[in-house]
C-alpha cells in the first residue's frame, strides 16, 4: 500500500527558506484582496444582489416582514405622520369626532370672536354637541343664535354630524368641599 502524497495547500507555495515571514504574509494579503475583488466586482455583485433581492421577495411572501421594499412604494417605507394618522381616523371611525374637534380648537373662528368670549364648548356625544354660556343672558343669545350656529356647524363638519346644539346657562357653585360631606339639603338661606 502505498501512501498518497500530502495535498499542498492552496495559494503560493511556502519555503521559510526562501520566503521570509513578512514577504509571505504581504503575498498571501495580497492574494486575498485580489480574490476579494475577484469576487466582487462584475456578475459576481449582481448574481449576489439578485440573490439578495429574492430572499428578501421570498420572506416577505412568507410573511416573515423582513427583506427590502423595492423601488415602489410598500407599507414598510417612510410614511408621513399626517396620512398615518388620516388613515387610523378612518379606519376607527372616528372621523365625525375629529372634524368636531377641529371645530372646538377653532371656536372663535366659528361663531365669531363675540360669541366665543363668552361661550364655550363643553362636550360633544351622540350627536349633541353642548355649549355652556358664561350668563344667563349670553345663554338666551346663544339660544336664539341655535340655527344661524347649527348652520355654521353643518358647513364646517358636515350635514348631520351635529344633529343638536344644547346650551346651558352657568352652573352654580357648588358648596361640596373635600372629600367627606354631611348628607342633607345643603344652605337654605342662599337659593330659597
Amino acid at each position: 500500500m502505498s501512501a498518497d502524497p500530502p495535498a499542498e495547500p492552496a495559494g503560493p507555495p511556502v519555503d521559510p527558506a526562501v520566503d521570509p515571514p513578512e514577504d509571505l504574509a504581504r503575498s498571501l494579503l495580497a492574494a486575498a484582496r485580489a480574490s476579494a475583488r475577484a469576487g466582487r466586482s462584475g456578475r459576481g455583485q449582481a448574481q449576489r444582489r439578485r440573490s439578495r433581492y429574492a430572499a428578501a421577495a421570498a420572506n416577505a411572501a412568507a410573511g416573515s416582514g423582513g427583506g427590502f421594499s423595492g423601488p415602489a412604494p410598500d407599507d414598510r417605507d417612510p410614511q408621513a405622520i399626517g396620512d398615518t394618522v388620516d388613515r387610523l381616523v378612518a379606519e376607527r371611525g372616528w372621523s365625525d369626532d375629529a372634524s368636531v374637534g377641529a371645530v372646538i380648537g377653532r371656536w372663535p373662528d366659528v361663531v365669531g370672536e363675540d360669541v366665543a368670549a363668552h361661550c364655550a364648548p363643553e362636550r360633544f356625544a351622540d350627536g349633541v354637541l353642548v355649549v355652556r354660556a358664561d350668563s344667563t343672558t349670553w345663554a338666551t343669545q346663544v339660544r336664539l343664535l341655535a340655527p344661524v350656529l347649527q348652520r355654521r356647524l353643518d358647513e364646517e363638519v358636515g350635514v348631520g354630524v351635529v344633529v343638536r346644539l344644547e346650551v346651558l346657562g352657568p352652573g352654580r357653585p357648588s358648596w361640596r368641599k373635600g372629600a367627606l360631606n354631611v348628607p342633607g339639603r345643603g344652605p337654605r338661606d342662599t337659593y330659597g
